[in-house]
This record gives structure tokens, sequence and C-alpha cells, in this order.
């Protein structure tokens, strides 16, 4: 048996992988047949003119595979291998759908006013790595071991704490689920049993959270807001489940829900067991010219409200690290379905914003970013006010990352939108926002400005971009 060479021209490959490819490519055509026994490795290292340690290599590969079995004292032999079904014609081999192709991204370039971006300019990366270090030496045997489901307890103590200073949030750490952002928690919450069927979201709202529940079979009913927030009369009517809101900042309007409307929701929840608000305080740390306002979960007396937030705003999404607080009852049928979940956040980063929040850091940075982004935004509205002037109103709320505004134009959202394509500035219009397919007709362009990634060189720049795709 002589059925192929070896080419000594291949540089990037051991002679020993083109024995174990020829070979395997023989085998699997049936060039070689089932039961067949393949050449002593001292005789095909002969004629193949290479060492018998590279056949004895690529004999070892065949035999761990599975393409050949080994007979004491007498041979490898060919393995009667199952042929493939349904074989693909030769010109489709190695093809990939066109529609699915992919090129890499890059925000070089771009001038973005995105609600989602931060700044990471303003990371305390030595801060951060100092605590990283902390964590490492002081928990290194407990991040050899997998998590509890929920999150280490200690760092679930924490944020505890954390949320209870700057929320208002009254919890133990037994309620508090870690995980890798808000979408896969709700959805660990929604895919725990049957009981929730309907989800209401708040029109306009927030366009992920309302596809994750159509992905889920729910029966999702988008409600319209009033002055107050989420309208209770639509609430009442449609009688969702579980209901979504932002209360502290209404997404994308920013509206702030007062006590009045707050309490007739809880009001509402508490007349039905199967009733639950949702609470995503996405960026409620960010507040200009007053103190925080409370979380609704702080007002919830009947166990209604699963909070929920995230860290992805004041340090970074990449860090991946949310959290929800479930009340009791739904934190025990949680367990009873999750007890063997792996939670998704990276541990080392867990017990590093532990000891980054104890130190006071997170505090500091805090601050920090509050009186950056205060300032950052007072000038963005300024700018646009004089360059807009009457054809621009503005929901002037002070708090979060975005303000939401409207124009006056002639121009449609689709000419707007790609026109900021064009001019490589990130904007996201109130199509996006729009739920249940529902085309705004307003007579003004709204849109969701976000100035995280702004400062004082480019906030010009972007206000004549504005200017330059609106009017």
């Amino acid at each position: 048996m002589f059925l192929f060479k070896i080419d000594n021209e291949i540089k990037d490959q051991y002679k020993y992988q083109q024995i174990y490819t020829n070979f395997k490519e023989l085998i699997l055509n049936r060039t070689i047949l089932p039961g067949e026994k393949l050449p002593p490795k001292r005789k095909l290292a002969k004629d193949l003119q290479v060492s018998i340690n590279s056949v004895a290599n690529a004999y070892e590969q065949l035999l761990a595979e599975g393409y050949i079995n080994a007979v004491e004292r007498s041979g490898y032999y060919v393995e009667d291998i199952a042929q493939f079904a349904n074989k693909a014609k030769q010109d489709e081999v190695g093809q990939f759908p066109e529609d699915l192709k992919e090129e890499e991204e890059s925000k070089e370039g771009v001038l973005s006013l995105s609600h989602m971006a931060t700044d990471l300019s303003l990371f305390p990366f030595n801060e951060w790595l100092k605590s990283e270090k902390i964590a490492f030496n002081a928990h290194m045997e407990d991040m050899s071991h997998i998590s509890h489901p929920q999150g280490p307890y200690k760092v679930r103590a924490t944020i505890a704490r954390l949320i209870s200073l700057n929320r208002g949030v009254s919890c133990r750490p037994e309620q508090i689920v870690i995980g890798p952002g808000t979408q896969p928690l709700m959805r660990q919450i929604l895919t725990m049993g049957s009981e929730f069927k309907s989800a209401g979201i708040e029109n306009p709202g927030y366009h992920r959270m309302y596809k994750l529940f159509e992905g889920l079979g729910l029966d999702v009913v988008a409600i319209t807001l009033d002055e107050a927030g989420v309208d209770i009369a639509e609430v009442k009517k449609k009688s969702p489940n579980i209901l979504f809101i932002t209360p502290s900042h209404q997404f994308p309007t920013g509206k702030i829900m007062p006590i009045s409307r707050r309490i007739e929701l809880l009001n509402w929840a508490s007349e039905a067991d199967d009733r639950y608000i949702l609470e995503d305080d996405y960026d409620s740390e960010f507040k200009y010219g007053t103190d925080n306002i409370p979380s609704l979960q702080s007002l919830d007396r009947n166990n209604k409200v699963i909070y929920s937030g995230t860290f992805s705003k004041t340090l970074s999404s990449s860090l991946r690290i949310s959290y929800m607080v479930l009340p009791p009852n739904l934190l025990k049928k949680y367990r009873e379905t999750y007890s063997t979940w792996i939670q998704g956040s990276s541990t080392l980063n867990l017990y590093t914003l532990n000891y980054f929040i104890e130190n006071g850091e997170y505090a500091k940075h805090l601050k920090r970013l509050n009186m950056h982004y205060e300032k950052i935004r007072s000038k963005f509205i300024t700018d646009l006010k004089k360059v807009f002037g009457k054809q621009i109103f503005i929901y002037d709320i002070p708090a979060g990352l975005h303000f939401y505004a409207e124009f006056e134009t002639k121009r449609t959202y689709i000419e707007i939108e790609a026109a900021a394509e064009r001019e490589r500035l990130e904007v996201y219009t109130r199509r996006r926002f729009d739920l249940a397919n529902c085309s705004p007709e307003d007579e003004r362009i709204g849109m969701a400005l976000g100035f995280a990634k702004l400062n004082e060189e480019n906030i010009k720049d972007a206000v004549d971009t504005l200017k330059k795709i609106i009017i």
C-alpha cells in the first residue's frame, strides 16, 4: 500500500500531520476499506522516507479519533465508519450564506449621541486594579469553584447595603440575583413557570425588552404614557401579569413618575396574586441639582416589585454586572428552578466590585461622574437651544445620561436616519422606541440624545451635525 507521498515543501505542517490527513481522507472516501490493515510503521516510514516517530504519531492520532483500531501483536486496522448522508454538492462545500456574513465593526470616527454609551476615559482603572488585586488574593480559593447561582453572598451583601443607602431598596442579600444583564435575568424570571402569560411595557419604551417578551411567547401590550408616566387607566384595562416600567427616569422621555402614580400602580399590583411590577432602575445614579428619587421598591408593602439595577452606566457595560431583587415568594420559586444554574458574571469582577465599593472608590467615582456629566449636559442643552431656537423642544429633566428632544422639521425619520449614517453621527430617533409597530405621526421628530460620549471640545460638532441632518 503506497497511496500518497510526503510533500517536503510544506512548512506549516508536520510530517506526521500529513500522514494523518492523507489516511483520514482515504478511510472516509473508502479508498481503504473497513477491516483493511495499515502498513507496519517501520515499512511505511521507509516508503515515505520519514522517521518511525512520524508514522507512530499519525497512527496514534487516527486511533484516538476512532478511524482505526489496534490489534495486539497484529497491527492497525481500519474501523467500519458510518458514511455521511445527503452529501452536499462539491461547489457548495465551504460556502457561507451572503446574508449571514459580517464585517468587523468600528466606532472610529463616529460621533456618538447614543443613550447606551458611557465614557471609559473616566473609568478609575488604577483604583479598580487595586481592588482586583485584593479580590484575587482574598478569594483565590473561592474563585477556583463555581459560584453560588445568585452570585457570591459577600458581593450580594455589599450590593444590598449600597442600594439601601442610594435607592432606599429594602432587601436582604438572599433576595439579590446577580447576572450578566437585565435581559438574561428577566428571561430567567419569565421562564420559571406558567404564571406569567402577559406583559405590559411603556410606549415609547425599551425595544429590546419588548422583543424579549415577544420571543418568550407572552401576550405583550404596549401601554401609552400620560404626564405622570405609564397610563394607569390603560394598565387596569389591559391588566398584564407583569408590568415593565422605568419610573425614576422613563426611557426614553426621561419623565420622573410622581408619588401619586407610584402608589396607584402598587395598589393595582396588590389586587391580584399573579401581578408584579418590574422596576428597571437603569441610570438612577445620575441626578443633577436635587437628591435621588427613591425607588418604587422602597414604597412596596406587598412584595409586588422586582427591582432591577446595573453597573453598566456607572462602570462599564463590558463588565456585565447587573442584578435583580426578588420578592420572597418569587425567590423561593427561583431557587427551585435554578438551583443548578451557573450565573454568568465573572466571579473575579464581582469580588473586585465588592472591594471597589467597600473601599469607598465607587462613591468617589460616582461623585466625579455626576459633576462631569452635569457640566456636559448643561453645555449641550445650551448650545442646542442657541442653534435650533424655536425649532427644538427639550424635555429638560435633570437626570440620567440622555434627554429627550423634539425638532420641527420637514424631513422624515427615514431621511434623518439616513443622513445621520452618512455623517457618521450615532443617534436614535423615536422610531426605535415606538413599540407594537406603532409609527410616530407627530409633527415633530423625537430623539433620545445621549451625552456620555461628549466632551467640551466635540459638543459644537455634535450640534452642528444634528442641524445638518435635521434642518
